[in-house]
C-alpha cells in the first residue's frame, strides 16, 4: 500500500489528465490508501521496450479493421513470441468446453490442490489458448498451481452470453473434479477479465460456492465506454480506443443495455465479491474501467488491490520475452493467488 497517495502511474501522470479528472482524481485520493499499490516509475529501459512491442502491434494490426481481421492480427503477432516452456500440458473437455490444464513440470499429479482459472482476452472475438499459453505458463511456475486456460465460444459467431456461460462451465467443471472452491483463482484480461467477474457475479446470485480470490487485468468493466480516460487516453493508448470498444459492444450484446450489470459489471452490486487483484496501465483508454469498478468494489466492501503501471499498454502481461515489466506483473499475479490459496505451495 502506499500509505493514501495515488498509485505511482496516476501520481506521476501528466497535468492534463489529472484536470481532466477532477472528480475521479478525488475519489481515487479518499480510496487508494485502501485499494492503491505503489509500482514504481518506469525505467527508460522499460520505455524503450514498449515503444518496441507498439511498432510490431501497429505492422501486424495495420488495416485490421473487422473483428476477423483483427482476430488474425492478434494470433499472427502471438505466433512470433515464444511458448511456454518447463510445463507439461494435458487437453481437456471441460464439459463441453475445450481447455488446456497446465501445471510446473516439476510437480507431477493428474489433479493438483490449487488452480488458476484463466480466460483470455481478445475483445470477446479473438484470443486463444496459443495467444495466452505463455502468461499461463508463467502463471504455473510462479504461483505453484495448475491452470485450466479455456477456448471459450467467440465473436461474431458466437454472441453474449456464450462466453460468460463458457466460463461458468468450465469453473463448475473444476469444482465437480478435485479442486475445492478455495484453492481456485478465477483470472482474465481485457475481455476476458469482463467475462471473469461477470463468472463470479453469475456464482454469486447462483448461492454457488465462490472461487478463493479473482484477478482481472485491463477489464472492460463498462461497454457503455463512458470513462474518461476513453478520451484522455485516445492518444497514448496504441491498442484499444472508444471506437472499437462500441464495435465490438455492438456486436456483442446486439440491442442489450450496454449498461446491464449482467454484461458491465462496472453497473453490477459488489457486496460479496471476492478479494479483486486488478492490474491496468496508465495510459490505457481502460484505466477508468478498472479505477472506477476499483472504487465500487472498495465502497462495497471488496479486498481490492490496484495497480497501475506506468507506460505499460494493454495486453503488455503478455509479452515477457519482450517487456521485463511483464515478467514483473506476472510474479504480482502470482503472489496475489499465493496469498489467497487455501492450501498454499510448500
Amino acid at each position: 500500500m502506499n500509505g493514501g497517495i495515488l498509485p505511482a502511474g496516476i501520481r506521476k501522470a501528466p497535468k492534463r489528465l489529472v484536470c481532466l479528472f477532477p472528480v475521479w482524481a478525488a475519489l481515487m485520493l479518499a480510496a487508494s490508501a485502501a485499494i492503491g499499490k505503489d509500482i514504481g516509475p518506469q525505467s527508460q529501459a522499460s520505455r524503450d521496450q514498449v515503444e518496441k512491442l507498439v511498432g510490431l502491434w501497429k505492422d501486424h494490426f495495420a488495416g485490421a479493421d473487422g473483428l476477423q481481421q483483427r482476430r488474425t492480427a492478434f494470433r499472427t503477432l502471438i505466433e512470433t513470441m515464444p511458448g511456454p516452456t518447463r510445463v507439461q500440458v494435458r487437453q481437456v473437455d471441460a464439459d463441453g468446453v475445450d481447455a488446456e490444464l497446465m501445471w510446473p513440470a516439476r510437480l507431477h499429479h493428474p489433479i493438483g490442490q490449487r488452480v488458476i482459472l484463466y480466460i483470455h482476452g481478445g475483445g470477446f472475438s479473438g484470443g486463444s489458448i496459443r495467444t495466452h499459453s505463455l502468461l499461463a505458463g508463467s502463471l504455473a511456475k510462479a504461483a505453484s498451481s495448475d491452470v485450466l486456460l479455456i477456448e471459450y465460444r467467440l465473436m461474431p459467431e458466437y454472441t453474449y452470453p456464450a462466453q460468460i456461460n463458457d466460463a461458468l462451465t468450465a469453473y463448475r467443471w473444476l469444482l465437480d473434479n478435485g479442486y475445492r472452491s478455495e484453492n481456485v483463482i478465477v483470472a482474465g484480461d481485457g475481455a476476458g477479465g469482463n467475462i471473469a467477474i461477470e463468472t463470479v457475479l453469475r456464482q454469486m446470485k447462483a448461492a454457488k460456492p465462490l472461487p478463493a480470490a479473482v484477478v482481472a487485468l485491463s477489464p472492460i468493466t463498462d461497454l457503455a465506454a463512458t470513462g474518461g480516460s476513453m478520451t484522455a487516453n485516445a492518444d497514448s493508448d496504441p491498442f484499444v480506443g472508444k471506437a472499437s470498444i462500441e464495435t465490438l459492444r455492438k456486436a456483442y450484446l446486439g440491442s442489450r443495455s450496454p449498461t446491464d450489470p449482467q454484461a458491465s459489471p462496472l453497473y453490477a452490486d459488489m457486496t460479496g465479491f471476492p478479494p479483486l487483484l486488478l492490474q491496468v496501465g496508465s495510459g490505457e483508454v481502460l484505466l477508468d474501467d478498472t479505477l472506477r469498478l476499483a472504487d465500487k468494489a472498495h465502497q462495497a466492501g471488496v479486498d481490492v488491490t490496484t495497480e497501475v503501471w506506468p507506460g505499460m499498454p494493454h495486453h503488455w502481461q503478455l509479452f515477457p520475452s519482450l517487456l521485463d515489466d511483464a515478467d514483473r506483473s506476472s510474479q504480482n499475479i502470482a503472489e496475489f493467488a499465493i496469498r489467497n490459496f487455501a492450501d498454499k505451495p510448500e
